[in-house]
């Protein structure tokens, strides 16, 4: 009976120490900010994305004219989109509040 609890105890161990000791490679990590955010919203190679340093403030323009605007701010979230036909929305999110405002 010893025998095979302290087998099964080795042999627990051995696996427990394999598993753990995996290599786990999160693509992200390896990829800089502005690959992740083209990945995250399936921009293309032509769009022009900006970061500002504190990484606050992000600006796209994509290759049709569209002009896209997302700031963070102390827990509050805005999105500003200026189309190239001319309509613009806004989306604020605030303490989980979620605004939406679209001009023509």
């Amino acid at each position: 009976m010893k025998n095979i609890l302290r087998n099964g105890l080795i042999f627990s161990m051995l696996s427990l120490a394999l598993v753990s000791c995996r290599d786990q490679k999160n693509e992200t990590d390896d990829m800089d900010d502005e690959s992740a955010i083209r990945k995250e919203m399936n921009l293309d190679s032509d769009d022009k994305v900006e970061i500002s340093e504190d990484g606050d403030k992000i600006k796209i323009e994509t290759s049709e004219g569209d002009e896209i605007k997302i700031k963070k701010d102390d827990g509050e979230y805005k999105k500003k989109v200026d189309r190239a036909d001319g309509t613009e929305s806004k989306i604020k999110i605030d303490d989980g509040e979620v605004k939406v405002k679209t001009d023509n």
